[in-house]
């Protein structure tokens, strides 16, 4: 018989306490495994549709090969999984602000997380996403002043809903513009968000890229019996 719940780790972050844990959920008959931040839960593996989504999404209007992706937010892995499934890709740099959520991979507390971890495509790397936006030296250390074809965030709820107040600058127009120098011209700006779509901030997108739109990712919610829905948000540079 299954466990019934299992926590697999905990540890304290600068953003509180950090836990993962592991459960055999009845109405579906599988393993879940979950993480929570504080009281807060981050995310779950029974919900990862538009997580997909992001990556599928944010890759799907570049055009060429080669293409350097940049993900913020590591979670459970699955956006950094997609864009390592398109066989465009050429690197995938993923800036997980926890090192706790970098260490489960790489010690495989996630039996998942082998598709990241043996990809020579990928590197996790322990940062500052939005410290890392606002640098003029950009996401990777090892080549200051590179750019990228994507660049795809996963780590608040949502423009509104922050896991720290620090980041709120990300969500204005000068740190928008900050994250579409780091791109290369018809780069995609993509974010990932648990509200639906916010006029105000597709407006602030639309103001720094070219285009700007924001897609609402329907998804089935067994726990609950009914659909759930998230938005992605999309921007793109001018294309040369």
């Amino acid at each position: 018989m299954p466990r019934l719940f299992e926590e697999l780790a905990w540890g304290r972050t600068p953003m509180g306490e950090i836990s993962l844990r592991r459960r055999h959920d009845p109405t579906v008959d599988t393993e879940v495994y979950e993480v929570k931040l504080g009281d807060e839960f981050l995310m779950s593996s029974l919900f990862t549709v538009s997580e997909v989504e992001l990556a599928r999404r944010g890759l799907a209007p570049l055009t060429g090969e080669a293409l350097d992706v940049v993900v913020g937010g590591l979670g459970l892995g699955f956006t950094a999984t997609t864009v390592l499934a398109d066989p465009r890709v050429r690197s995938l740099l993923v800036v997980e602000a926890l090192e706790e959520i970098i260490g489960w991979h790489r010690t495989g507390l996630l039996p998942f997380a082998s598709a990241l971890t043996a990809d020579d495509r990928c590197r996790l790397m322990h940062g500052d996403f939005f410290a890392r936006t606002a640098d003029p030296a950009g996401y990777d250390p090892d080549r200051p002043g590179s750019r990228a074809h994507a660049v795809l965030a996963d780590i608040d709820h949502s423009p509104r809903h922050l896991l720290h107040p620090a980041h709120a600058s990300f969500y204005s127009t000068e740190g928008l513009r900050g994250l579409a120098r780091h791109l290369h011209p018809g780069g995609v700006f993509g974010l990932w968000s648990n509200d639906p779509p916010d006029d105000e901030f597709l407006g602030l997108l639309a103001g720094v890229f070219a285009t700007a739109r924001a897609d609402v990712v329907e998804f089935d919610n067994p726990l609950q019996r009914r659909t759930a829905a998230n938005t992605v948000y999309l921007a793109q540079t001018a294309a040369p």
